[in-house]
């Protein structure tokens, strides 16, 4: 007849081999030294996603009507008045107007290729940090295989040192603390490579606006040419 002496036993037993909840802080530094690599690429890649993103916002921001504020002052012959205006404005697409500005009375192709220099200097400009986002996204996850590899590496060191009396939690736990690198590397990987994609995503929203301006000026000064 089952008892409440074997129900708490059973109870006990259960209780003893229940498994104790992960705690992240605590898998993350069996990883060893491998994870405060991870951990550093993980800071560089955040950085650099705040950073820009706060230059590609700023550099987004544009009056929609700049253009058109533009051509008046040029009909009107107001150039001063047109480079204040870029000045003010300070946006890559405004800097290039600002050249092209600077560059009228020159024929159309030389101003057009100095647009052009600066569209190139200023999209350099975005594009800061971005090489190094993507290198951590597929480095991280071979840094992470790295971890993984050194920590097989070790547990069967320590199983072959053990002889005769190798234990299974011996090699079980060398590979969990070799897996963890893998998570950890792959995690960082992941999230660096969307944060890459989003960037450059933006970045190639601001360089169509730097277009679609230069064009409009080009197009505006053949207009006063021909006139």
């Amino acid at each position: 007849m089952f008892s409440m002496t074997n129900f708490l036993s059973v109870t006990n037993t259960l209780a003893e081999t229940a498994v104790a909840p992960m705690n992240l802080v605590e898998i993350a530094t069996k990883g060893g030294w491998i994870m405060l690599l991870l951990l550093l690429l993980s800071l560089i890649v955040l950085y650099i996603f705040i950073e820009r993103s706060f230059v590609l916002r700023q550099a987004g921001k544009e009056d929609p009507l700049f253009m058109e504020k533009i051509e008046d002052y040029i009909r009107m012959e107001q150039i001063e008045s047109a480079l204040n205006l870029c000045k003010m404005t300070d946006t890559p697409s405004s800097r290039m107007v600002e050249k092209g500005i600077k560059r009228m009375g020159h024929p159309v192709n030389e101003v057009q290729r100095a647009i052009e220099n600066v569209g190139n200097l200023e999209i350099s400009k975005l594009e800061m940090g971005l090489p190094v986002m993507a290198t951590i996204s597929s480095g991280a996850p071979m840094i992470g295989f790295l971890g993984t590899v050194i920590g097989m590496v070790r547990a069967f060191w320590e199983m072959s040192n053990a002889g005769s009396n190798v234990d299974i939690t011996l090699l079980s736990a060398g590979i969990y603390q070799a897996m963890i690198t893998t998570v950890g590397g792959l995690i960082v990987g992941i999230i660096a490579m969307f944060t890459y994609n989003y960037l450059v995503a933006r970045v190639d929203g601001v360089v169509n606006k730097m277009e679609a301006k230069s064009m409009a000026f080009i197009d505006l000064l053949n207009d006063s040419i021909n006139k």
